[in-house]
């Protein structure tokens, strides 16, 4: 399926936000909620042109759905072995990229009327995407009707690993696993300061989830990342919530960045799928 897609931007509330938009020919399929989508990145790196934002946005897009990928600014990046400085850090920090993913999903909800907009993101961006979720709620804005959040990072310091999962990754630290260690410097980076990184906005993890919409929860099988994702997974179906959680057999963290391994095709089918049957079960007006 040949896709139009065009480069766009939306004017946010800290300047322009660049996202490239991808439609079907002949315009979205009927009931197909439009998807917004954030890439990852630890929050410093990524861009359009990254196969875990446009191979996606691709791959979803074919499936009969407008798909907007979201460039959100990025922090500064940082070194993987000095730990961040203990005072307040410079330049781009929390809350400007959750600002940008909430500003594009408020420019496309009023584009599409209102239409059941979907968001998602992978890594870094799942949790921008959850964190504008509880903060559109708090603020009594119309938020997405489902979230697509593929082996986020939803909490301010790593859970604890299920004994399933720490059977997983036992191992395999040598393959570039986020320790609870790294996962500090990311978002300690993100954050810029102590008060931030506890702020609930910044990560959603441990906080009141209610009234979030159907969530797709997909995490990695040897990713210790995942320890996040299990955890926000149960706090959402304790909060209520329609939540899957599903893992990619033998995938490891940034699956959806390598396309031409089976495992970004497992992927994205449970995306679509689940995409699919929300079509389904939720009504043009709801």
């Amino acid at each position: 399926m040949m896709l139009n897609i065009e480069d766009a931007e939306v004017r946010g509330r800290h300047g322009v936000v660049p996202v490239r938009i991808y439609t079907p020919p002949g315009g979205a399929a009927e009931n197909a909620a439009p998807f917004v989508w954030a890439h990852g990145g630890a929050f410093a790196w990524g861009d359009l042109d990254m196969p875990e934002a446009h191979a996606v946005a691709m791959a979803v897009a074919r499936t009969g759905r407008e798909v907007v990928s979201v460039d959100y600014r990025r922090v500064p990046p940082f070194s993987w072995v000095r730990r961040p400085p203990s005072g307040k850090l410079s330049g781009i920090r929390f809350p400007i990229p959750l600002d940008d993913v909430a500003d594009v999903f408020t420019w496309v909800q009023a584009r599409s009327a209102g239409a059941r907009t979907v968001l998602g993101g992978a890594s870094a961006g799942a949790c921008l995407a959850a964190a504008a979720t509880l903060r559109l709620r708090d603020q009594g804005q119309p938020g997405p009707a489902g979230l697509v959040l593929a082996y986020g990072t939803f909490h301010a310091s790593l859970p604890a690993p299920s004994a399933r999962l720490a059977s997983r990754i036992r191992g395999w630290h040598r393959l570039g696993q986020f320790t609870p260690g790294v996962v500090d410097k990311v978002n300690r980076n993100y954050a810029g300061t102590a008060e931030a990184l506890r702020d609930r906005h910044a990560f959603p993890g441990g906080g009141e989830l209610g009234g979030f919409p159907p969530t797709l929860v997909l995490d990695a099988d040897r990713d210790a990342l995942g320890a996040s994702g299990e955890a926000f997974a149960a706090e959402l179906a304790a909060a209520g919530v329609d939540v899957v959680h599903a893992r990619v057999p033998e995938a490891r963290h940034g699956f959806l960045s390598r396309p031409k391994q089976p495992h970004f095709g497992l992927g994205v089918r449970v995306v679509t799928d689940w995409l699919l049957n929300r079509s389904k079960t939720v009504g043009a007006d709801d």
